[in-house]
């Protein structure tokens, strides 16, 4: 029977109720460097996914998976059952691939690694206002990372997934032409700084963060070859003065630290800046009205997951804290998805 206007209707309730179903299934697949494979070998039929990955479960569960995958948009299909033979689309060639350099999928290998079950205890987490990762072990969160090479290495490359479309956008879409210099705080590999590089030849951009990144955001300038421009400094943001640039970014920085020690820091960027130089806040900004960017509200609740007093914010915020350092003027601009670069001007 045909559903009437303005009729109630279960189907939003479920499909956000089981949205952990199609996340842990995508998450699966790259964890499982599904589409790495499908790469390599431009199509597949089931039995040999199933043999490849030594997958124990029915030949029916592989079909599931990859069937659902399809649906969803992440693998293309020709045939069916056991005559179906799959390949990447467009998008997971792309970004899912961890054979290229647009690969996207470091943030899902920690979803699935990490957040994913950190986030089962969202309801403990707005009960206590405590983080519900590594720390209720009483571990140091942003410690464990930075003493572990591989965990750093998953973590620079989650920041990169989840940055690399925002880092490309804004080095197209910011006018650098009054500015000679950019330093990147708590820049990870390294991106934001080769992206600016890349798409603005006068521009000389330090990627800055704690020793231990070093090599990881070394590595990856070499492998752009943008050595001669991009550099990388090591030290801690807190701890010590930002070093001088024209423009001063924080990527994904801001929302980790709760009001004061946010106001703190673009203080810090301020004092870092000369007149006319400007700072940039790139991150999940949520809209005013709080109407429309849901993944911003999502990100400041992962905040609530990762360090209890963090969390994103609107451009209203934004402009407030600005106003409070003393900068003269600011504005945004539109990135990719759901992020935007707040930009304040001294």
């Amino acid at each position: 029977m045909e559903q009437q206007p303005n009729q109630p209707s279960p189907e939003n309730i479920m499909k956000i109720g089981t949205g952990f179903w199609a996340s842990k299934i995508l998450l699966t697949a790259v964890n499982f460097k599904l589409f790495t494979m499908l790469a390599e070998k431009k199509m597949m039929k089931a039995k040999d996914v199933k043999d490849i990955l030594e997958l124990k479960c029915t030949d029916r569960n592989v079909y599931d998976f990859l069937d659902t995958l399809t649906v969803f948009g992440f693998l293309k299909r020709e045939g069916i059952l056991d005559t179906a033979i799959y390949s990447n689309t467009v998008d997971s060639d792309t970004f899912l691939d961890t054979n290229k350099p647009s690969y996207i999928g470091g943030i899902l290998e920690m979803m699935n690694n990490r957040l994913y079950t950190f986030w089962g205890n969202l309801g403990e987490g707005l009960l206590t206002g405590l983080p519900q990762n590594e720390t209720k072990r009483s571990e140091d969160f942003f410690g464990l990372i930075y003493q572990d090479p591989e965990k750093l290495k998953e973590f620079t490359g989650a920041m990169s997934g989840i940055q690399m479309g925002n880092f490309m956008a804004f080095a197209q879409k910011f006018d650098f032409t009054k500015y000679k210099t950019l330093i990147d705080v708590g820049g990870s590999a390294g991106l934001l700084s080769i992206m600016v590089a890349k798409h603005n030849p006068h521009m000389r951009c330090t990627s800055f963060d704690l020793p231990p990144v070093e090599p990881i955001a070394s590595a990856t300038i070499q492998q752009f070859g943008l050595a001669d421009r991009v550099k990388v400094a090591s030290g801690d943001f807190f701890t010590m003065p930002i070093p001088s640039a024209d423009v001063v970014v924080m990527g994904n920085i801001l929302h980790d630290w709760d009001e004061e020690n946010k106001i703190a820091l673009i203080r810090k960027a301020y004092d870092a800046l000369p007149s006319d130089g400007a700072f940039v806040a790139i991150e999940g900004i949520i809209d005013d009205e709080r109407k429309q960017n849901v993944f911003g509200m999502m990100m400041s609740l992962n905040m609530l997951i990762e360090t209890g007093t963090g969390f994103d914010y609107t451009f209203a915020d934004f402009n407030r804290w600005a106003n409070i350092v003393g900068f003269k003027s600011t504005s945004i601009i539109p990135l990719a998805g759901p992020s935007s670069a707040a930009i304040a001007y001294k």
